[in-house]
């Protein structure tokens, strides 16, 4: 039984007019090039909570560093990550070379098509399973992201809040019952197309928009109040103190970041949790941690690095070690010349500035 959202809506008109609009108007993106799963799926990952044209010379660098499924699951991990460095949610690059590792080892090196098998890979969520299943494999599976909520919000006038799971699942029911079952890859991609460049979420463009005679929420004139999204919890803001621990032999002190948890096997600058301990204590708490003597120097700056669930407040002071070895295995002596060796997050990036101006 159709839905009764759907009983007046002409779904054979509305597939034809957005597809024939996607195929005159979608964008050259380098991962449309052809229907390759794993590029499919590389793109899929990257362009989760980060811009097109953010991702685009990151996409062309990690194909170029690992151009196969067998060339990802063969590479070093700090390579992997130094692929990704400045994309951020480095999280997702780990997932992704630990879910290729298994697709190798069990798939022969192809990309499942079947939805359980592929759904039950490491970062592989609902939204991702549905891209490459519909845009590399042309299988008629809901792919709902932001895009394609706020899109279908509008075109159905739902008021759900789209921050609920159980609201994912419901537009996914509605994308399975108007989806293109001949064209599935280019349905999707046009969805997303729509929501990416005409249905905005400020702003939409309606009166360019392909399918506005389709719409119920700019029939009503509400398209701008929807899609409803009640607001994420406050930020926790951390203040650390980052340290520039200079030697005499010229090099840096860098740290590895635990292997889970945030930035997992990143490297930074050793940071100092001042908010627990207050500044007064940072050498004594230096030593107790890494059983190093630190000489404290200037002030150098501070930055704020914003996360999804937190923000960083972080003072960078330079600072000195009578150091010519290193025995905590968290720790490494580098040269600055060589510290572009190592995966570092935007932050610590940003703090490179400073290194060698005392």
């Amino acid at each position: 039984m159709k839905n009764i959202l759907l009983q007046n809506f002409n779904i054979s008109d509305f597939q034809k007019d957005l597809i024939n609009w996607y195929q005159a108007n979608k964008r050259d993106l380098p991962w449309r090039k052809d229907q390759d799963p794993y590029k499919v799926w590389v793109s899929e990952i990257m362009l989760q909570q980060t811009k097109v044209d953010t991702v685009i010379p990151y996409f062309h660098c990690f194909i170029s560093n690992f151009p196969t499924v067998e060339a990802l699951a063969a590479a070093d991990q700090q390579d992997v990550l130094k692929s990704w460095e400045g994309l951020g949610y480095y999280s997702r690059a780990r997932n992704l070379q630990n879910a290729v590792r298994e697709v190798v080892a069990s798939y022969d090196g192809v990309v499942p098509d079947n939805p359980k098998e592929l759904g039950d890979l490491k970062g592989i969520g609902p939204y991702t399973k549905g891209a490459i299943l519909s845009i590399a494999y042309n299988k008629p599976e809901p792919a709902v992201d932001g895009n394609v909520m706020r899109v279908f919000s509008r075109l159905f006038y739902i008021e759900d809040d789209i921050a609920q799971p159980k609201t994912r699942k419901l537009f996914e029911a509605y994308v399975r019952e108007v989806i293109d079952h001949d064209d599935p890859s280019s349905f999707n991609q046009a969805v997303m197309e729509l929501g990416a460049i005409i249905c905005t979420p400020k702003s939409p463009a309606c009166m360019l928009c392909p399918v506005q005679e389709y719409c119920q929420a700019f029939s009503e004139g509400v398209q701008e109040n929807l899609p409803v999204k009640k607001k994420a919890k406050k930020q926790r803001k951390i203040p650390y103190v980052a340290l520039l621990i200079r030697t005499p032999e010229d090099k840096y002190v860098i740290e590895k970041r635990s292997s889970d948890g945030l930035l997992a096997d990143l490297w930074q600058f050793p940071m100092v949790p001042v908010g627990e301990i207050g500044y007064s204590h940072i050498e004594s708490w230096f030593y107790q941690e890494y059983g190093i003597s630190l000489n404290m120097k200037d002030h150098a700056g501070k930055l704020k690095h914003v996360f999804s669930h937190l923000i960083w407040e972080l003072e960078i002071y330079h600072a000195e070690a009578e150091l010519t070895t290193v025995e905590d295995e968290r720790l490494r002596l580098v040269a600055k010349e060589d510290i572009a060796n190592y995966p570092f997050p935007v932050s610590h990036q940003k703090m490179m500035v400073h290194l060698n101006t005392v």
